[in-house]
């Protein structure tokens, strides 16, 4: 993207990166047909229990990242369409090749009232990354970030509604980042106890907080004191936590649940038809794997390498996608999305995507000649998700294939399954994905293989793979940074730190008690926008 040397004009796509989920363990007579929490005449959408306070910067997955992007508002936010607009921001104006100027926009608030300032912003991001909080590794551009610090000298307040922003290097898409959740402001008490806050926070967004019953429901009411383009059109969304996609489902059938962004695989097969005109299956930025931790035993080093790329060629994506997901899956080329510039589906090493059950014993012969596995190979997933019948796909595939001991190991809830991975304590393979933050492959190389990043669950970590991050970062045009991403991903496809499944749909819909339901490209409904009767 050109870049003006006055105030910047964006076009972008993006939202919420999340390690993807679907629902979280819940109670399902909190379902409520009536939308009653208060009395108010909410919109009713599926949800998950957040994994952490609603703190912004520590939120990387979609359950508390749908409703910590309604409760906060950015400098930037984004469209149906993935179209960038200015929110906060009155102007983003480039000063020389590495540094920004911002100003934001007089008279905006928090929800209490109190004004937001350039100091807002600035103390945010420092302390994301002084509490090395999950998303911390976005602010890794910006002059001075270093793990743990207390203040990078990139970000400097100019005056109430002015700071600019200075980077390590030129990034031509930095600007187009500005809308992701990290990058939200807090207001001053939330330093006092960023825990607490997170229990009930004070945003600047559309909506405000009105109730969370954890593992049950999450009530968001309309924010009085928003006066940007995302204003409420209803008078709250109630988010509801299902223990099962299918009691979600059917609740949507009958009226009980105006707007579900998950279906069943259960439904693949009969959702369009059952749902009708209000049903939803289109392409979106969603990449869905597997990963294996570094540190597991006989998946680090040359043994590593050769059992990854076995299991690999042992899994038939094609048969998988065809006979569960109904043609909402398709099978995955490469580590980002087809529906994202720059994409090629012809990457060199992305061969060893293909179903070969003889190259794939071939290549596990050879790492028990370094070392005899033993025991049996697990599958992690949130049960709650609705992944059991492909995870028990995969895992057969590969007990087939390679006759080893393979098996599905399902967790109770998205937020159990997330507690062990971030705290390092789950052993053996894990369910993974990535959800769009702005239109760049490097959103989806960076936060997840990045060494040291904040979404890089397996701990992988390779200096040529970094070393491709930056030069990409640092290209003078998209077309260019494109170019060395899918340089960057040939290392991938060595390496296999993520085990590619496919690249998802969205498949959804809603119900007669709503209209102006609109999904964005990155799976989620603009709930702002929906009306109810």
């Amino acid at each position: 993207m050109a870049l003006a040397k006055k105030t910047i004009s964006l076009l972008a796509a993006t939202t919420l990166a999340f390690g993807l989920v679907a629902c979280t363990d819940s109670d399902d007579s909190a379902s409520g047909g009536d939308g009653s929490s208060g009395g108010g005449n909410y919109v009713l959408a599926n949800g998950s229990e957040p994994q952490n306070p609603l703190l912004p910067a520590n939120t990387n997955e979609v359950g508390g990242g749908r409703i910590v992007d309604l409760l906060y508002s950015g400098l930037v936010y984004y469209d149906a369409e993935g179209e960038i607009h200015n929110e906060v921001a009155e102007s983003i104006e480039h000063e020389g090749e590495k540094t920004y100027r911002v100003t934001l926009k007089d008279g905006w608030t928090f929800a209490d009232g109190s004004p937001v300032k350039a100091e807002n912003f600035v103390n945010a991001w420092n302390k994301a990354v002084q509490e090395s909080q999950l998303s911390a590794y976005f602010f890794e551009p910006i002059l001075g970030y270093a793990e743990g610090v207390e203040s990078m000298e990139g970000l400097q307040v100019v005056d109430d509604l002015t700071f600019t922003i200075e980077l390590n290097q030129p990034e031509a898409d930095f600007p187009l980042r500005l809308g992701y959740s990290a990058f939200y402001p807090l207001p001053n008490e939330a330093f006092d106890d960023l825990a607490a806050f997170g229990e009930n926070p004070n945003g600047n967004g559309p909506y405000k907080l009105d109730s969370w019953n954890h593992n049950q429901d999450a009530t968001l009411v309309p924010n009085e004191n928003y006066n940007g383009d995302r204003a409420p059109q209803n008078d709250g969304v109630k988010f509801v936590f299902y223990a099962q996609q299918d009691a979600a489902y059917n609740d949507l059938l009958a009226g009980n649940l105006d707007v579900l962004d998950a279906v069943p695989d259960s439904a693949f097969a009969t959702f369009e038809d059952e749902i009708g005109e209000r049903a939803v299956n289109q392409p979106a930025a969603i990449f869905q794997s597997f990963t294996i931790p570094e540190a597991a035993e006989h998946f680090s080093g040359e043994e590593g390498v050769l059992r990854r790329q076995a299991l690999s060629h042992a899994i038939n994506r094609e048969e998988i996608t065809d006979a569960i997901f109904q043609g909402t899956r398709t099978p995955a080329t490469d580590f980002t999305s087809p529906v994202l510039p720059g994409y090629d589906g012809e990457i060199a090493g992305n061969e060893v995507l293909d179903y070969d059950a003889e190259r794939a014993r071939e290549l596990w012969a050879q790492a028990d000649e370094i070392a005899p596995f033993t025991g049996e190979f697990t599958l992690s997933y949130n049960a709650d998700g609705g992944h059991q019948a492909w995870v028990d796909a995969v895992v057969n595939s590969i007990r087939n294939t390679l006759e080893i001991e393979a098996a599905g190991n399902p967790y109770p809830d998205f937020k159990s399954l997330r507690d062990d991975v971030t705290g390092r304590t789950i052993s053996g393979a894990f369910r993974t994905g990535w959800q769009a933050d702005y239109p760049s492959q490097g959103n989806f190389l960076g936060p997840l293989y990045g060494t040291g990043a904040g979404s890089n669950d397996g701990d992988y970590s390779n200096p040529e793979f970094d070393a491709k991050l930056t030069e990409a970062a640092g290209a003078e045009t998209p077309e260019d940074a494109s170019r060395i991403y899918n340089e960057a991903q040939e290392i991938l496809f060595n390496d296999l730190p993520a085990i590619p499944l496919w690249y998802a749909n969205t498949t959804g819909g809603s119900s007669e008690n709503v209209d102006n339901v609109v999904f964005s490209w990155k799976q989620q409904p603009l709930y702002y926008n929906i009306t109810k009767q």
